[in-house]
Formats: structure tokens, C-alpha cells, sequence
């Protein structure tokens, strides 16, 4: 036999299967890169909807602190001039009570930098409710007055603008904070 005969073929069979071999680890190459793709996309949705739901959750907390401060400034504001209200129990009640269920979603999502924040403005809030409901039943501790109660409001709203710069630096919010 000769080689010559054979290798033709054996030539034309390596050409064919280097083509077609090559054609599959190329097609191989394409579906590997488009699955990193996916996985990397995957990924950055991943991380903004957390930053949105994260983002959601500072919202929440934000107003429920804003309407509790409202609600006790405003039975403070009954109680210093000797008027009875209506809503302004149930509204203070209300305001509380949405506050606990926000911040005890809060307690679970928020980073601890932040959650310190919120932990001292939720702590103040229940002081001052404390206060407040003593005041307004007539038996206040030592040092309790509406004036002391006034004076915490204030405090809290501080602590608050601090608290929600801290939220908006850990979401990369930039600016000044115009909450005043």
C-alpha cells in the first residue's frame, strides 16, 4: 500500500474534523461568555433591587419617625394650652404603634452604622412618649415638665437629620441635607 494514498485521505479526515472541532469549542466559547454575562447581570440586579428594597426600608423609617415627632408635638402643643384634643391621642397611639412595626423591619435590614442611628432615635421617641402620657394623665416624674418634653422633641429632631445623613451616605447619596 501506499502512503501516498493514505494520507490524502487521512488529510482531508484531520481537516474535517480540525474545522468541525473548531466550530464546537468556538460555539463552546460563546455560550461560556454569554453565561458570565448573564450571571454578571444577574448580579447587579441582585444588588440594586437590595439597595431599593434597603432604600424602601430608610424611606419608612424616616417617615414613621417624622409622623411620631408630629404626633407628640402635637399632644405637647394640647397639653400646653389646656385643650383636649380629640385626635391627637389616637393619632399619637396610631403613629407610635406604625412606628414599632417599620423599625422592627428596620432592626433586620439596616446596617449597624445606621441602626445605631435609629436605635437612639427610636429609644428617644419612646422616652419622650413616656413623658407625654405621663403628662397628660398628671403624674409626671421628677423633672418632667412640658418644657422638658419640648426640649426632647427638639433633641430627637436632631438625632433624626443625623440618622438620615447616615442613610443617605450608606446609599451614596450626595448633597446637603435640606431637612430642616
Amino acid at each position: 500500500m501506499d502512503i501516498g494514498v493514505l494520507t490524502a485521505p487521512l488529510t482531508v479526515i484531520a481537516g474535517v474534523v480540525g474545522t468541525l472541532m473548531s466550530a464546537l469549542l468556538t460555539q463552546r466559547a460563546a455560550d461560556r461568555s454569554r453565561q458570565r454575562e448573564q450571571e454578571r447581570a444577574e448580579e447587579v440586579w441582585e444588588r440594586r433591587a437590595a439597595a431599593q428594597e434597603l432604600w424602601v426600608c430608610y424611606v419608612a423609617l424616616n417617615t414613621a419617625c417624622r409622623h411620631y415627632l408630629a404626633a407628640l408635638t402635637d399632644q405637647l402643643y394640647a397639653l400646653g394650652h389646656d385643650t383636649e384634643v380629640p385626635h391627637t391621642r389616637p393619632r399619637l397611639a396610631g403613629a407610635r404603634d406604625h412606628h414599632r412595626e417599620v423599625y422592627a423591619e428596620a432592626q433586620l435590614r439596616l446596617p449597624d452604622r445606621v441602626l445605631d442611628h435609629a436605635a437612639a432615635v427610636s429609644h428617644g421617641l419612646g422616652a419622650v412618649y413616656g413623658m407625654v402620657r405621663r403628662l397628660d394623665a398628671g403624674t409626671p416624674r421628677p423633672g418632667e415638665s412640658p418644657a422638658a418634653a419640648r426640649a426632647a422633641v427638639d433633641s430627637l429632631w436632631d438625632r433624626l437629620r443625623d440618622m438620615r445623613r447616615e442613610m443617605r451616605a450608606d446609599q451614596g447619596a450626595s448633597g446637603a441635607d435640606c431637612g430642616r
